[in-house]
């Protein structure tokens, strides 16, 4: 449900905010939560709110470590960046960090009261920063990192919008054809239907069972899209899915490798901010998929016991044969930190040469699929219209 609430604000400005919640008390509650004294509180039913701007972390911290680097102080800069937008999500955030450091919490406590928008990665590298009073560089590693995860899953979009929108309009020439075309024609050939080829015969009986059951028809299409789409929103259902294509011969071990890599460097980034090797293990582990969360949990274990990390993953699955000789350099220089980002980025690399490849490869076969289908469907529905030429000639 939509609420609106109008409150004051820390510098004893009224403000009006909308926020999403459970209900009433929820809202209040979420309201307080980010510093503001609730003056009412508006329930909006069915009407749309506002559209408000998103907060975009990775762009709020590309601002805030430019102002840093522009001699401002924390809380300088977060005012900057307060006064950017006088309503909407990133306002409310902005605001309540700074009403947090102005009760006397630090920057990581004060961006962890809103975990929706920082995870804990971003709360852990910025409170390993504040040991050194370096904010700009856990900001500066951390918009790095996002970088360097983003690039990939923006070459993997890219790679299948393509393909995507090729085998949507496959599929609504189909069902142009089949739902629209092909009852028009059983309706003209109905006279001659102890003559069709028996191909032809099947195909235009199915156009008129999709003239006479039509309302049934589209019914059962919108009831199994709505199946398939509550489906997806389940957590078991996306999880089979998941589990599926992880069992899948080739594209299970690329899963696999583009896992790692996110392991590899969020791990890289965490030592270099300065946690503890046990402690970022400890914080990754929801990254990984859910299967491979108790092999991370074992290598965590070994580890402390006083193995290395080369020789915990290795024991665990959790390496490939070149992550496992890199490792191996990086603990004998020292630099793990730094080797375990050449790491990922190599997987990276091996990833995006896989994708190409593969969209290379699938999309003149799904354009000659659908082709084959489109052109089959149109030679039976005119079959009988060449046997009939050649009768009468």
């Amino acid at each position: 449900m939509h609420f609106r609430i109008r409150a004051v604000n820390t510098s004893q400005d009224v403000v009006a905010i909308d926020v999403n919640a459970q209900s009433e008390p929820f809202a209040i509650e979420a309201a307080q939560k980010v510093g503001l004294s609730v003056l009412s509180v508006e329930r909006l039913g069915l009407a749309l709110p506002a559209r408000r701007a998103r907060f975009a972390t990775t762009l709020f911290s590309v601002e805030l470590m430019s102002l840093l680097e522009a001699g401002l102080n924390l809380v300088e800069a977060l005012q900057t960046l307060g006064t950017q937008e006088n309503a909407g999500e990133r306002h409310v955030v902005v605001t309540g960090i700074l009403a947090s450091i102005h009760r006397g919490e630090s920057f990581s406590q004060a961006v962890s009261r809103y975990p929706q928008h920082f995870s804990p990665l971003y709360v852990a590298t910025v409170k390993a920063s504040e040991q050194t009073g370096n904010v700009h560089e856990a900001l500066s590693r951390y918009v790095a990192y996002r970088e360097e995860i983003d690039r990939v899953r923006k070459k993997v979009i890219a790679a299948s919008i393509y393909p995507a929108i090729l085998c949507a309009v496959g599929v609504l020439v189909l069902a142009f054809l089949l739902l629209y075309v092909v009852p028009r024609f059983a309706q003209a050939y109905e006279d001659v239907s102890g003559t069709l080829p028996f191909f032809s015969a099947v195909l235009l009986a199915l156009g008129r069972g999709v003239r006479e059951y039509a309302f049934e028809i589209a019914l059962a299409g919108t009831s199994c899209v709505g199946l398939a789409i509550w489906g997806v929103a389940q957590v078991s259902v996306r999880a089979w899915i998941h589990q599926q294509l992880w069992r899948a011969p080739i594209v299970g071990e690329h899963m696999k490798v583009y896992q790692l890599a996110r392991l590899y460097r969020t791990v890289g980034m965490l030592l270099r901010a300065g946690l503890p090797l046990v402690q970022a293990l400890a914080m990754v582990r929801d990254l990984l998929a859910t299967h491979l969360r108790p092999r991370l949990e074992r290598a965590r274990s070994l580890i402390q016991q006083g193995q290395s990390l080369s020789s915990a993953f290795a024991a665990t699955g959790l390496v490939t044969p070149v992550a496992a000789r890199m490792m191996l350099v990086g603990e004998r220089s020292g630099e793990m930190a730094g080797m375990l980002g050449q790491i990922a980025r190599f997987h990276d690399e091996q990833t995006a040469r896989y994708v190409e490849w593969f969209t290379r490869a699938f999309e003149p076969l799904l354009m000659a699929a659908l082709g084959v289908a489109v052109g089959l469907v149109v030679v039976l529905m005119y079959m009988p219209v060449f046997e009939l030429a050649g009768s009468i000639r």
